[in-house]
């Protein structure tokens, strides 16, 4: 799919600020309201725009630890990666999965309470998930950064 200039600035207006109406949207972009919204509609059609939603404040809300872990299978075979997939899938601790290449097979982004709740899951949970043979565990101490912005440099 090609992006023009000005999908690229309405993708960038809508990353920064997903409830920005549509009329200012269009003032941004300096087009008619009218054609702004066809063109938001069009590219959440064609699924460029997956949906929207609120980033919440972890701390806030409790789960102020956040935990990187490295996961290593026994066995790289296709019914391994598919029971451990199904299994990540239905665990609200686990934020992200990423299947990798590298010395380990899956990076796993996770949210908790504190390092005492990290210990009950990674017993509980973590090690009981199908085809885990060994973990890596990365505290982190300080978010750096944290953005759901991709770069969309507009030519």
């Amino acid at each position: 799919m090609e992006l023009d200039r000005i999908d690229r600035k309405i993708l960038q207006a809508l990353q920064a600020d997903g409830r920005i109406s549509n009329l200012k949207l269009a003032e941004v972009v300096t087009l008619s309201p009218t054609a702004v919204l066809a063109r938001v509609q069009r590219l959440t059609k064609e699924g460029v725009i997956q949906g929207y939603e609120a980033r919440l404040d972890p701390v806030k809300l409790g789960l102020g630890l956040m935990v990187f872990v490295e996961v290593l299978l026994d066995k790289t075979t296709p019914n391994v990666f598919d029971a451990f997939k199904a299994a990540v899938q239905v665990r609200p601790e686990i934020m992200e999965c990423h299947m990798v290449a590298g010395g380990f097979d899956y990076l796993l982004k996770t949210r908790m309470a504190d390092m005492n709740a990290y210990r009950e899951f990674a017993g509980t949970v973590l090690w009981q998930l199908p085809g885990v043979r060994e973990t890596r565990t990365y505290a982190v101490m300080e978010e750096v950064k944290n953005t759901t912005q991709l770069p969309l440099p507009v030519r």
